[in-house]
């Protein structure tokens, strides 16, 4: 066991994060945009999916010494070229979950000194298997955010009251 816990720990709670921003919302919540070119909560959830994926990759390449540069990738044409938003949210979330369970399982296995590995990212910048793992909890929370916006958006649309955040402990 690391002594990389809170990480663990955030990286983990990515999913339960997400099922709270979502819970209680309709298939007309959950695919609505706030706008052109702007995603729905669903695409925020397959992008996150998408991400998760990538970041499963990286994490793999850093821990096996590969000197294969990371990969990015284009986060827009993967959820329109999938049609992310005629993805079920429940789906979406379920493949999330079983992928973040299956890495939290890797990463509780993994010696502080594999925490230290590094690898070259797309932009050619070095990063540590540790970087990786906060930076995707960071997003996952960036794009949580989003959701909470979105969520709000949607109801002042329809003349409603949101639904209470998940960030308000609701």
């Amino acid at each position: 066991m690391s002594n990389h816990n809170a990480d663990i720990e955030a990286f983990s709670n990515t999913y339960s994060s997400l099922q709270e921003a979502v819970r209680g919302l309709d298939v007309a919540a959950l695919t609505w945009k706030p706008g052109p070119g702007k995603w729905s909560a669903t695409e925020v959830l397959v992008h996150l999916a998408d991400h998760l994926i990538v970041v499963s990759f990286r994490i793999r390449e850093i821990l096996s010494g590969s000197q294969t540069r990371l990969p990015a990738f284009n986060q827009d044409p993967w959820v329109e070229g999938q049609y992310g938003n005629e993805a079920e949210a429940a789906d979406v979330l379920e493949g999330f979950g079983s992928l973040a369970a299956y890495n939290v399982l890797l990463l509780r296995r993994l010696s502080p000194a594999d925490w230290e590995k590094e690898a070259v990212n797309a932009k050619g910048d070095r990063i540590k298997l540790a970087d990786v793992v906060r930076g995707f909890a960071a997003h996952a929370a960036h794009h949580v955010g989003q959701i909470e916006r979105i969520k709000a958006a949607e109801a002042a649309a329809r003349g409603l009251e949101p639904l209470p955040s998940a960030r308000e402990g609701a």
